[in-house]
């Protein structure tokens, strides 16, 4: 069945250079969503200031290619951060810095949009040309390049106009939530730390053969005895935790201050043709009470174990 028409921008294959690949306090990769919903948010509003009333309602992120700039040598245990080169100070010496994750993009931007009419869409494009290409970041990078964006109209439910998208994004990876795995796992009885780490942990085993043959093997988590999907841990918002107050040297003297610690779960990259609809891809703003969180409406569907708590108590 038919439904709800969707007003789609897309801006294809934006190459961002040195995007911050720190998401969260303890996880390195690709950058927050509330990174990329924040771009989209300043986005439209250097758009208004422009008298273009479109809302940008939602957004949804494709990663084509990501180089995270980090060096392992060939007898280090771990991966080290390329940082950047800092002046030297008065002595000749490296000034003291702390250490940005930086990573290469190359994504595009899925973006709902409402409030302008089929004429004015031309004047939408070239704005947005204009902004990407003279003033605008996206999570913290810069934009070197970008495919001409254009707007499309796709029904829910109907196959054709899916098949059109999912060919526009075709080959990348739709990043998505998967709050589903935190859901059934805690019912199982894990915390959310240990919930995270299951499923994003790499096993290893050996057996021995009769003849003394060592056989080793490596596997992740599966459901159903299937692999669990390309599972990573995915910064999606903030949790409050002071009342809104003013701060000393504040970057915003009119917007009240409130400390904030982030809130992380699971997601996963899927293929674009492995979606079933527009609506799975896309992630909107929501907020309750404390809790400031980058959501999508439809997640996959969770076990039959699962229980029916909320998605503010899986954060952590």
């Amino acid at each position: 069945m038919i439904g709800e028409v969707k007003k789609l921008l897309i801006i294809p294959h934006i190459k961002v250079h040195n995007a911050n690949a720190l998401s969260s306090p303890f996880t390195i990769g690709f950058p927050a969503m509330t990174a990329w919903l924040g771009g989209v948010h300043a986005l439209q509003r250097h758009i208004n200031a422009q008298n273009i009333p479109v809302i940008f309602t939602a957004a949804g992120v494709v990663s084509h290619e990501v180089n995270l700039q980090t060096y392992k040598g060939a007898n280090d245990y771990v991966h080290s951060i390329v940082g950047a080169g800092n002046p030297l100070d008065k002595t000749g010496g490296r000034t003291a810095f702390i250490e940005e994750a930086r990573c290469h993009l190359d994504v595009s931007l899925v973006i709902e949009f409402n409030g302008i009419t089929i004429d004015e869409r031309e004047h939408l494009l070239s704005a947005i040309t204009q902004l990407l290409h003279a003033k605008m970041k996206l999570a913290g990078g810069d934009i070197k390049s970008f495919q001409p964006p254009f707007c499309i109209n796709s029904s829910e439910g109907d196959d054709d106009d899916l098949c059109k998208l999912q060919r526009h994004l075709m080959p990348g990876y739709v990043l998505i939530e998967r709050r589903d795995l935190m859901i059934a796992a805690m019912a199982d009885g894990a915390d959310a730390m240990k919930a995270v780490i299951d499923f994003l942990a790499i096993h290893h085993s050996c057996e021995q053969d009769d003849e003394g043959n060592i056989e080793w093997r490596s596997y992740r988590k599966t459901l159903a005895n299937k692999p669990a999907g390309w599972i990573v841990p995915i910064a999606t918002g903030f949790h409050a935790l002071s009342e809104t107050s003013e701060a000393k040297n504040q970057r915003d003297q009119n917007t009240p201050h409130r400390f904030a610690e982030s809130l992380v779960t699971l997601g996963e990259f899927k293929m674009p043709h492995r979606l079933h609809s527009v609506e799975q891809m896309l992630w909107r703003y929501h907020t309750n009470g404390d809790f400031y969180l980058c959501q999508q409406k439809h997640s996959e569907p969770p076990r039959p174990a699962s229980s029916s708590l909320t998605s503010i108590e899986l954060e952590f």
